[in-house]
């Protein structure tokens, strides 16, 4: 029976996340399990191996990808994104991390879930784990041009080029060398996603006896959520997966990091920044504190309240005493608490200082940790942090499984209990109690963990002009290593080896293998949401939307741009971004951060471009607003922002360069891809650059409130309300209050355009524009890295199109999706 193969471990109601958790063990394979029972319908299964490399070969994330290339029940290539377009899963992915590695899904189908934990099952556990697979997606020496042997022998493989991708990223760059360096001692010591330089170390036998030692369920855990039956989910993964094993020693366990007896210090370099605003300012530096075990679950949730209380938002210390130096543009990366290793560690530090300023930023931090021992936190500071921490609790997520596999994984990987993390009302309670009997309890834990820590580490990164160069000679060199190396005959299989790989990767795949969902298994009916729209003030259409919100009320309101001047959209992302930071009413920005955090669960601003469903020159554009009474007044806290906002928006270059790709290649389709293009594309990026540049900021300040002008008054104003069915009555109240108070325009303000129309009950769409002609571009942004992003847009046919359902499932069975 199954209680005979799962022994029970414990059954835990927490009432305060709507769940009860049920831990068990498999009896045959000391497989860890634990199912979340909760009243949600997008349910979630998740196999978590702990993964601990020696070296940098990036063993762990190779593995990863090469599961995913098939198995015994399933051996097509790619049987994971070959599911895609026979599944109804709301999520599928793998992620490796740097001690474990986790396979997560969700559906909403119970036969669905059947079908993915199957294919998920037999990926983990029975792959094929093919040496032509290791090859593509791990390394491999080719031909530049596999069909022509007298072409040179290259590195090849997704997992070497994508690692080479990321460490483009100065910022990985740092927070992997960050964690490297505080960690040394173990599997924190090395690159888990692999060194570029070090993959091609890594053979295919290496690989499987990896995945033998590491993806048995002896050192396995796997987790199920959701209101699926648990007795379903435990039957088929005993009968397809653990009754073909028996209990080993993993030998996996991570030892604790040796202390140190004395602070270290070190420096590595970087490549340099092109959009940096100051090209002389782009060495970053941080001091980062190793801190106490993450299975002490409550003096771990302790210092990642004191993290958070130290830098986050306009009243925190290190904000202060950092951020509005003037001395760099924003934090080092890798900032504030990092719970994702066996002890955790506190970072803080800033980017975009001169190199010269390296003691300066250490002087600061080792002062403002003096001052915060010395006076502490106001109680109205920590207050704020714990009604967030509320908040949380209450806010109900379409994704709250795949929340909670990830907040637990770490824990739970290093032997934790997992529902001793779900329980943090407890936690809370406990840790007010403790300051009402202490009120210096945090003070206490500052000295401790960073005063009086000899186990600190201060980081500096520095660019250096010829970085890449540097790295690609490292390359050739290794290259021509391995191609020295190498017989005649060797060389031949290569070859060959290139062209059989080629083949393979042409040859269409039977998929006849996979599972598949048939109609039956399909919900006829799609569950209908209850809208009610009413006239606010008479004038203001205003939704209402009852849902079980856990006594949250949501508010969203949507200002049309339609009639904004031409010359003020480009700056419409920078005022979003800076409305909730800037102050409001008769609060300054220190005021209105404090009262958000007091009062809400936060607020945003985002500018939204609709395309219209009927014709693909047509859109709405609008922003999302949350409040309505801004001020622009602080010049040198706006200059701050500016910095930062410039800073992220260049940081992110190496990360999202597809997005950036593609988003530029749909300027030219359609009008709404030209305004993608200015408020999220590259063109936003030099932007900011260039205002970020600028001696003189008022100019750009000034521009702020005539958006405001546009944007917030009445004529042109939608709202939303989502809430519990009995606090509809009294948030229907608040809204006409406020909708009350928002100004009307004192005179008529036309479109812009002449084409702008007002049509649909109150939406502001503009109708085609005449001198819109859609045409092809070819655009190439010179970048400072070796790597290359390629996006390419099609024009095709709007939402309510006969053909829109083709175009739109098309891409889930002719395009190749990589993963990481």
């Amino acid at each position: 029976s199954l209680l005979q193969c799962f022994l029970p471990m414990q059954v835990t109601a927490v009432p305060e996340l709507f769940l009860t958790a049920v831990k068990l063990s498999h009896d045959g394979t000391g497989a860890r399990y634990l199912h979340v029972a909760r009243e949600d319908s997008n349910n979630l299964f998740s196999v978590q191996f702990r993964t601990t490399p020696m070296d940098s070969t990036g063993v762990p994330h190779i593995l990863e990808h090469t599961v995913l290339c098939g198995s015994q029940k399933y051996p097509c290539r790619d049987p994971f994104f070959k599911m895609l377009n026979r599944s109804l899963s709301t999520f599928m992915n793998a992620f490796t991390a740097s001690d474990y590695t986790l396979y997560p899904f969700s559906t909403q189908n119970p036969k669905d879930f059947q079908n993915l934990l199957s294919v998920y099952l037999d990926a983990a556990f029975f792959p094929c784990l093919r040496q032509l697979d290791f090859w593509q997606e791990g390394w491999r020496l080719e031909h530049e041009n596999p069909a022509d042997p007298q072409t040179p022998l290259v590195f090849k493989g997704v997992v070497f080029n994508e690692m080479k991708g990321a460490f483009t990223d100065n910022e990985r760059i740092f927070a992997q060398h960050l964690q490297n360096k505080i960690l040394p001692d173990h599997t924190y010591g090395v690159v888990s996603g692999g060194d570029p330089l070090c993959i091609p170390d890594l053979t295919w036998e290496q690989l499987k006896q990896f995945h033998a030692t590491h993806y048995h369920p002896s050192n396995s855990r796997f987790f199920t959520y959701g209101n699926f039956p648990l007795e379903q989910h435990l039957k088929q993964i005993h009968e397809e997966a653990l009754i073909k094993f028996e209990r080993i020693e993993s030998h996996t366990d991570i030892p604790k990091q040796k202390l140190w007896e004395k602070p270290r210090e070190h420096s590595v370099t970087c490549g340099l920044d092109s959009f940096a605003a100051n090209p002389s300012k782009q060495t970053t530096v941080s001091v980062s504190y190793l801190l106490t075990d993450i299975t002490d679950t409550f003096e771990t949730f302790t210092l990642s309240l004191l993290s958070s209380l130290l830098v986050d938002g306009p009243n925190s210390p290190f904000y202060k005493a950092l951020i509005e130096s003037g001395v760099g543009t924003d934090f080092s990366p890798d900032v504030g608490f990092n719970g994702s290793t066996r002890e955790a560690y506190f970072s803080v530090g800033l980017q975009g200082i001169a190199e010269r300023d390296i003691d300066t930023v250490k002087q600061i931090i080792a002062r403002t940790v003096d001052e915060v021992i010395a006076k502490g936190f106001e109680e109205d500071r920590i207050e704020a942090l714990l009604h967030k921490i509320e908040i949380q609790l209450k806010h109900q997520s379409t994704s709250f499984g795949l929340a909670l596999t990830s907040y637990i994984a770490s824990c739970w990987n290093q032997d934790g209990d997992p529902v001793e993390l779900l329980k943090i009302a407890d936690k809370v309670s406990r840790f007010r109690q403790c300051l009402k009997e202490n009120p210096t309890f945090l003070q206490e834990k500052v000295k401790t963990y960073f005063k009086d820590n000899p186990h600190r580490l201060t980081l500096s990164m520095s660019p250096e002009e010829d970085y890449h160069d540097k790295q690609a000679k490292m390359e050739t060199e290794k290259l021509q290593k391995k191609v020295n190396a190498l017989s005649e005959e060797e060389k031949t299989q290569i070859f060959e080896k290139g062209l059989e790989l080629m083949a393979l990767q042409s040859k269409p795949q039977d998929t006849s293998c996979l599972p598949a969902l048939q109609v039956s298994d399909i919900e006829p009916k799609i569950p209908f949401t209850v809208l009610e729209t009413t006239l606010a003030a008479d004038e203001i259409p205003v939704q209402y939307c009852p849902q079980p919100t856990n006594g949250v009320v949501y508010f969203r309101a949507v200002s049309s741009l339609n009639t904004l001047p031409e010359e003020l959209k480009p700056y419409v992302p920078l005022f979003c971004n800076v409305i909730t930071k800037m102050g409001c009413g008769a609060l300054d920005y220190r005021e209105q951060a404090q009262k958000m955090e007091l009062k809400t669960g936060g607020m945003s601003v985002s500018p939204h471009i609709i395309p219209d469903d009927s014709h693909l020159d047509v859109y709405e554009l609008r922003d999302l607003l949350l409040f309505f009474s801004p001020r622009f007044e602080e010049e040198e806290h706006f200059r701050v922002l500016v910095k930062k906002t410039a800073q992220e928006l260049s940081n992110g270059i190496p990360d999202c360069g597809h997005l950036y790709a593609s988003i530029r290649a749909s300027k030219n389709l359609t009008p709404s891809g030209e305004l993608q293009e200015m408020f999220s594309g590259m063109d936003q990026v030099k932007l900011m650059k260039r205002i970020a540049e600028m001696s003189d900021i008022k100019p750009i300040l000034r521009k702020l409130p005539r958006i405001k002008k546009y944007l917030l008054n009445s004529d042109n104003i939608r709202c939303s309300v989502n809430a519990a069915p009995q606090q509809i009555t009294e948030a229907s109240k608040e809204v006409e209050k406020f909708i009350k108070g928002i100004a009307r325009s004192k005179k008529e303000r036309k479109p812009v355009r002449p084409h702008v129309i007002e049509v649909r009950n109150y939406f502001i769409y503009s109708s085609p524009d005449p001198t819109f002609k859609p045409c092809q571009m070819k655009t190439h942004f010179v970048l400072p890295f070796p790597v290359n992003y390629v996006g390419e847009c099609i024009r095709t046919v709007p939402y309510m199109a006969a053909d829109y359902a083709r175009w739109d499932a098309e891409p889930a069975g002719t395009f190749e999706f990589l993963h990481g």
